[in-house]
């Protein structure tokens, strides 16, 4: 895996995202908070869960800094906020892997979970794990959406890559 892979990977991370996103934008504040038989309960709740994800491991691969619990679901009160909350991430997480070698990408990087555990992997296995599991969240949040009208259309990676040949 090199640089410019994992930038094709956050490109198509952040288009699939803003797609969701924007569907959100479309539900009601009860559509949004309420129960919708996803793993993380909600709709804001799957996506408040991507979103803290993200956060947690950024800072840890980034900073070294290991956080003892996610961002909770609550501190995106709004579809607003949260869009908000994650284009001030996006902006973080660019400018973290465009700062990233070749090397770099094969570096061990110590962390410990948000129960205290310490595990180590290379930077680039986290870095496409934050996407994989972006992947499986904004999926949940596409069956609610969906549910409500409001589908995203299609989030597959050919899609994005098609789309951006054009």
């Amino acid at each position: 895996m090199n640089q410019n892979d994992i930038l094709t990977l956050y490109d198509y991370n952040y288009w699939a995202t803003a797609r969701v996103l924007q569907a959100a934008a479309n539900v009601t504040p009860d559509q949004f908070t309420a129960p919708a038989g996803l793993s993380h309960g909600s709709l804001r709740g799957a996506l408040a869960h991507t979103l803290s994800a993200e956060i947690v491991w950024r800072l840890r691969c980034a900073e070294g800094i290991s956080l003892a619990a996610l961002p909770a679901e609550s501190d995106y009160p709004t579809v607003e906020v949260l869009r908000a909350r994650w284009r001030d991430e996006e902006q973080k997480m660019r400018a973290y892997l465009n700062l990233l070698t070749d090397e770099a990408l094969q570096r061990s990087v110590h962390y410990k979970t948000t129960q205290g555990a310490p595990f180590e992997n290379s930077l680039w296995h986290l870095l496409a794990h934050v996407v994989n599991h972006g992947t499986q969240f904004r999926s949940e949040a596409a069956v609610a959406l969906t549910a409500y009208g409001h589908s995203p259309g299609d989030l597959d990676l050919l899609a994005f890559l098609r789309e951006r040949k054009t």
